[in-house]
């Protein structure tokens, strides 16, 4: 078979990916060798292909490439998440292009438009994976929402609850006003942000010219202050004991209350109480029994308690009390203030701590196996820099929060009964019996299911069990078989997200861990160091760099710039280099394969016996190597000394040290060996480029 000159990743990727698609090549059954399994993180259904997925599936398919060829029975799992804030936003904002507004239309009516725009855009990101070479065994592609999946989510919540670990509270929760939804700990994030911080005066109540200072950064929260709380161990403020302040513009008298929470040295030392929008004043708030206004709509914008200001929304509200304070002589001064501030992880957008009813799950003893699994080695972390994160988050970890105010997901099996009771059940048959115990006279008609769903990593911590059985059966014979699975490839930004979680799950409902190993990639940063992402617009589209530089040429320049746990400054001329590197291996198969063998020159010329010997010492010593740098998950290390062994060793030194001269044949014995060689090294490099090493290893020989 004629070689073209130049290599052409168009002419040869397509090719070999139908060829292993229509051979299953990927595809895996339970049999008498070794399991070697990987699931996917699956990424949301209707998202598309960005940097950060394209680095996390080069390297899993580079593990699982390189198990089958060690003799493992490998299976990748693939499959997609149902991403409840995403997929809602997303049909919510299509809806609003066409004048459809979601709360015009019933829970079914916009969950017909949820799984359209499902149907449509979900399977994307699985195709593109395909371009990019990933050998998932695609028979096997699961969905957060299918109806397994589905069926073990609610079975694990009607357990939990019946374990006494689900409850229903009120509490000050993470409330994101674009999304209007509750949010975990775990999905605020933290952003330094240039603000002011404001000086209020609190009058005494009954003495005009007595007041004292309070410092605010939400001046707009006042409406909702039910206390003043000062150190009582802080002798300023003796005079106050039991005593009422004015809130400022307002004008309703609120208690001094003394707690040494408060800080004697921040700010003035006096603290303005606001149980419904502070987690900590909520603290407060149930300690000293005060009273708790809720401010806030669901948009941001302040509710009747908001007085003159009631349907302004938070931001506006703040810049107009300032003015109005000023010119009331209700302020003291302003000062330029940088704090942290919380933004939704989902919408950007600040969060708003907020008095809610929502649905908890105690972790506490959920967490205690998953720590010590990870402390102990049993779950080995890599890079192990991130068990101390891993220790801290868990040691201090707090109550999930697991109700989200969406309509897509999974809707949680509460019933309500008339009498505001509720019932927990995973079918509203079961529901309808367990309502019937306590009142017979009560019919389906009388219940009313929770309309609240749950947040979306409430399926995906059981995703290593449900691809393979579901999450409270005793098991089968595939999950006997690949489960624990053995590695995990992630980021480190969902360490307790999902990979904590997954491990709770793991102990909780099948009383062993998850995985063996979790491979912590680092974060794809542009060349200036910032995070990749469509809003900066700084994050190449990893397909037309699929089309610039070939699939393996990608997969090279990514994997090159990518030590484990350790962020990745993405440069398009390493893509180049892999481009390059390509079209290397191509020439020196050409030169190879373009040799004339003659069969009757006697002996091997003493320089290439040598040379030959040299190169044999040379792959040797690579493999040990390669295992060592595959044991301890240093992968770009592993990728640098193959190509430096092609580049430097084989192309430039081996292949030059044999080299006949121009015209004349070669030996055969040399040239048979510079034959077994290169099918040592595209076997090698296999797991790194798959399809470049196909081509040309199926040109070798005869397969």
């Amino acid at each position: 078979m004629e070689l073209a000159t130049k290599y052409s990743p168009e002419a040869v990727e397509n090719k070999w990916y139908q060829y292993w698609m229509e051979h299953k090549l990927f595809h895996s059954t339970p049999d008498h060798r070794p399991a070697y399994t990987i699931v996917i993180p699956p990424p949301n259904v209707t998202g598309v292909l960005h940097m950060g997925h394209m680095l996390n599936n080069s390297i899993q398919d580079i593990l699982v490439r390189r198990a089958r060829q060690q003799g493992f029975n490998a299976c990748w799992v693939p499959g997609t998440d149902h991403a409840s804030i995403a997929t809602e936003a997303k049909v919510v904002g299509r809806l609003a292009s066409q004048g459809i507004q979601k709360h015009d239309l019933t829970r079914e009516a916009f969950l017909e438009h949820a799984w359209d725009w499902t149907r449509e855009h979900g399977g994307i990101i699985l195709e593109q994976l395909k371009r990019l070479g990933a050998s998932c065994d695609w028979d096997r592609t699961a969905f957060t929402m299918d109806e397994e999946r589905s069926q073990s989510v609610l079975d694990v919540f009607v357990d939990l609850y019946r374990k006494g670990l689900i409850y229903r509270g009120v509490r000050v929760v993470n409330w994101d006003p674009k999304a209007q939804t509750a949010l975990s700990d775990e999905e605020v994030i933290y952003q330094e942000q240039q603000g002011k911080l404001y000086y209020l005066r609190y009058f005494v109540e009954g003495e005009a010219d007595k007041y004292v200072v309070v410092a605010t950064t939400r001046p707009e929260t006042i409406m909702g202050d039910t206390a003043v709380c000062i150190n009582p161990n802080d002798e300023r403020y003796h005079f106050l004991r039991g005593k009422k302040l004015i809130v400022p513009l307002v004008g309703r008298a609120v208690p001094v209350i003394e707690d040494e929470y408060v800080d004697i040295e921040f700010g003035t030392g006096c603290l303005k109480v606001t149980p419904a929008h502070d987690i900590n004043d909520y603290v407060l708030g149930e300690k000293h029994q005060l009273q708790t206004i809720d401010i806030f709509n669901n948009d941001g914008s302040l509710n009747e308690h908001g007085g003159a200001y009631a349907g302004m929304d938070r931001f506006d509200v703040r810049k107009k009390i300032e003015a109005d304070l000023e010119a009331a002589g209700l302020m003291e001064k302003v000062e330029a203030y940088t704090n942290k501030v919380g933004h939704s992880e989902r919408t950007f957008v600040p969060i708003e701590p907020k008095l809610s009813m929502q649905w908890f799950l105690k972790m506490e003893g959920l967490a205690k196996p998953a720590l010590d699994a990870v402390m102990n080695d049993e779950i080995r972390l890599h890079p192990a820099k991130f068990k101390n994160t891993y220790r801290h988050w868990m040691e201090n970890i707090k109550d999930w929060c697991i109700s989200r105010q969406l309509w897509w997901g999974h809707r949680i099996p509460a019933y309500y009964l008339p009498d505001g009771s509720f019932v927990v059940a995973s079918t509203e048959a079961e529901a309808l019996r367990l309502a019937q115990e306590k009142d017979a006279s009560l019919t389906a008609s009388d219940l009313r299911q929770e309309s609240d769903c749950l947040d979306t990593w409430f399926s995906s911590w059981l995703w290593p069990i449900t691809v393979f059985a579901p999450a409270l059966s005793e098991g089968n014979e595939e999950l006997n078989y690949y489960y624990p699975t053995s590695d995990l490839v992630t980021g480190p930004d969902i360490l307790f997200f999902w990979v904590a979680r997954m491990i709770m799950a793991g102990y909780e409902f099948q009383g062993k861990k998850p995985f063996e190993n979790v491979y912590l990639t680092g974060i794809v940063r542009d060349n200036q160091g910032r995070k990749m992402s469509k809003t900066l617009g700084n994050s190449p589209d990893p397909l037309d760099l699929i089309d610039k530089y070939g699939a393996d040429g990608v997969r090279m320049g990514l994997i090159m710039s990518a030590p484990a746990g350790n962020d990745i400054l993405f440069d398009e001329s390493l893509c180049e280099q892999g481009r390059n590197f390509c079209n290397k291996i191509w020439n020196a198969f050409r030169l190879v394969k373009g040799w004339t063998a003659d069969v009757a020159q006697g002996e091997q010329p003493e320089a290439s016996r040598l040379a030959t010997y040299w190169m044999r010492q040379v792959l040797n010593k690579a493999a040990g190597e390669l295992n060592d740098l595959f044991a301890k998950y240093r992968i770009s290390e592993a990728l640098t000394l193959v190509y430096k062994l092609i580049r430097d060793d084989f192309s430039s030194s081996y292949l030059e040290l044999i080299k006949p001269a121009y015209g004349t044949p070669i030996d055969a014995t040399t040239c048979q060996e510079a034959l077994d060689f290169f099918d040592e090294i595209l076997r090698i490099l296999h797991p790194f480029m798959p399809f470049i090493t196909e081509e040309l290893w199926q040109n070798l020989a005869e397969r």
